[in-house]
């Protein structure tokens, strides 16, 4: 097979399986990564028959990603074990932070080897939002409201992702705790001065992280634009911050992305502003018309930061993993955090 390399691009599809449409558009130049969800899912061996028939299409393979962080947000449940909300995490570490650090790590474990033995590369996790209190769509989603503990938890958990064959994806970058409005059906503008947003910033300072995710929040301290689409932000995390991987975008047919236009122009600010990969949610129609139409100059270096993503390792298929001590153990934590 050709090697080809991964675009800038991840898409979705609409069922359990492959049609012809869903095989040529993620074979188009365009393409690096699919992402997938709960309507993609029927039970394990139906995943497994998905993500295999996703990986044999390119080489490399295409990114397949999820968004699987514990709690409300976990697009697989039946036959998956079930990850407790990142607060529970977070409240455990206020009465024992030795025990908290310690479950942490065995919940990035079980959810990294679990989706890897399903052939899910990625998971869009940890959330590094500050837990203020009134958002609407963060909440439990968040560790903690002390930027401190913040950083501990996620270090566990990336240490347990990275333990379990995955990569770790921090989001949503600067913070998107602060604001009250949720960003899918909104646009969240915060108003603080950029002083009080480093306390929101300080994890992605500290924390070695493969992805970063950036925001539909405008920071109008900063920049008009939201992160998504700001130079200025993007930049930062580059420069000021140096991180070196790949930057994400949230979800381009999201309500807080509509500032700039259609998805055509949505998706060419996002890759002006700094942003590696992409993401066209729900919106066949516009897929189709980002495909056809955007003609985006290759950056080999872009390319590369996506490539590293992909695991290179094998990862134990589900019945060995069934059988070893580290995965048993970790279960068994993970059912007291569900009591």
């Amino acid at each position: 097979m050709k090697r080809q390399p991964l675009g800038p691009l991840m898409i979705d599809v609409a069922g359990t399986e492959l049609t012809d449409l869903d095989r040529e558009r993620l074979c188009h130049p365009l393409v690096g990564g699919m992402i997938l969800f709960s309507r993609n899912y029927k039970d394990p061996a139906q995943l497994e028959a998905l993500t295999a028939a996703i990986h044999d299409l390119r080489q490399p393979p295409l990114l397949i990603a999820v968004d699987h962080e514990g709690g409300r947000v976990q697009r697989f449940r039946e036959g998956f074990t079930r990850l407790p909300a990142m607060a529970k995490l977070g409240a455990l570490y206020d009465q024992d932070r030795f025990a908290a650090l310690s479950a942490t790590s065995d919940v990035g474990y079980v959810l990294a080897v679990e989706l890897r033995a399903r052939g899910v590369d990625y998971s869009f996790t940890p959330v590094l939002d500050l837990d203020y209190g009134p958002s609407r769509v963060i909440g439990d989603r968040a560790f903690h409201r002390q930027p401190e503990a913040v950083i501990a938890l996620a270090k566990a958990l990336g240490e347990g992702l990275r333990e379990g064959g995955m990569g770790s994806c921090g989001k949503h970058y600067p913070g998107h705790g602060f604001v009250i409005p949720d960003s899918h059906v909104e646009l969240p503008v915060d108003n603080r001065p950029l002083e009080a947003i480093q306390e929101d910033i300080e994890p992605y300072r500290q924390l070695a992280l493969d992805g970063v995710m950036a925001a539909h929040v405008i920071y109008d301290c900063y920049d008009c634009n939201t992160a998504v689409f700001s130079n200025r932000w993007i930049n930062y995390l580059r420069n000021d911050i140096k991180f070196n991987g790949v930057v994400f975008t949230d979800d381009l047919s999201m309500e807080g992305a509509g500032v700039v236009g259609d998805m055509l122009n949505r998706v060419s600010a996002a890759h002006q502003a700094g942003c590696d990969m992409l993401l066209v949610c729900n919106a066949p129609d516009a897929v189709a018309q980002v495909l056809e139409n955007w003609k985006p100059a290759v950056d080999p270096e872009c390319c590369k930061r996506i490539e590293a993503l992909v695991p290179q390792s094998t990862s134990p298929n589900w019945t060995t993993l069934q059988t070893l001590p580290r995965y048993q153990a970790a279960l068994e934590t993970i059912a007291v955090l569900n009591t």
